[in-house]
């Protein structure tokens, strides 16, 4: 893609979001565009939230279940920025203002002592580098009219990231088998999706050590005290105004957000 229609198609992605409104999908325009451009178009988006004022605290793995990967016809995950505008705490409420047609994924979140920079990041690597993990929910969040996506729509908008939420409980990487601990997701008090660690790339390091060597190729580094988003342990549940919801996730706690 020429540089022009980047830039035109991620200033598009960034007024959609400011203007909490949706756009017609972006591989529906007629343009030809290879995963390569769709994460130019990401960066093009990523810097107008950077000029005002917004600042990278993590990366975000997506796609990572197979599930999903056969819905969008792709057999890789992509990867998207987490900024500190999207940051909540546990218990806090999220305003539906600031969402279009959000769904919320229960997932462990990695938080970083030491950079990793692939290429050559191994299993070993990632939990020496890890200080803990913890339960949170990501709040992913589409700015392409009725989720109509695929993997180019999806990278293009910065991984259909919304905001995220992280629990208060940060436990050694060692302490919990990351590929067997169950998840438990309610919503209003009734349990909606269950999963476990191996829905995500088989176990959650295996997403990470994939994201490190994936940046390293782009000469990007996962920085210590980045959190990272490792991916689904379940389905995405929609969400509304009122909901209140809750992740469980074995040996690591819990996590919980109202929205209003």
């Amino acid at each position: 893609m020429e540089k022009a229609q980047i830039t035109q198609l991620g200033d598009e992605l960034y007024e959609a979001l400011s203007a909490g409104k949706t756009m017609s999908p972006l591989t529906s325009r007629g343009f030809d565009i290879t995963i390569e451009d769709a994460y130019h178009i990401q960066q093009r988006m990523l810097a107008r939230r950077i000029e005002k004022g917004e600042k990278v605290v993590g990366k975000k793995i997506g796609v990572t279940s197979k599930a999903v990967m056969n819905m969008l016809g792709v057999h890789q995950p992509d990867f998207g920025y987490l900024l500190d505008g999207m940051v909540y705490n546990e218990g806090q409420s999220i305003e539906m203002s600031r969402l279009i047609q959000p769904k919320a994924e229960g997932e462990i979140a990695f938080l970083l002592k030491k950079d990793l920079k692939g290429p050559g990041v191994t299993a070993a690597d990632v939990l020496a580098a890890t200080e803990g993990v913890m339960a949170c929910f990501e709040i992913v969040d589409s700015r392409i009219q009725d989720w109509k996506i695929k993997i180019q729509d999806t990278v293009a908008d910065n991984a259909s990231c919304g905001v995220f939420v992280l629990g208060d409980q940060l436990v050694d990487i060692s302490q919990v088998d990351l590929a067997l601990c169950g998840m438990v997701l309610e919503k209003n008090g009734e349990i909606v999706v269950t999963g476990a660690g191996a829905a995500t790339m088989g176990h959650p390091v295996n997403a990470m050590v994939w994201l490190a060597n994936t940046l390293g190729q782009l000469g990007i580094t996962l920085n210590a005290g980045d959190i990272v988003l490792s991916g689904a342990m379940g389905a995405m549940v929609p969400v509304a105004k009122g909901d209140n919801l809750r992740v469980t996730i074995g040996g690591i706690g819990s996590c919980s957000v109202r929205f209003i």
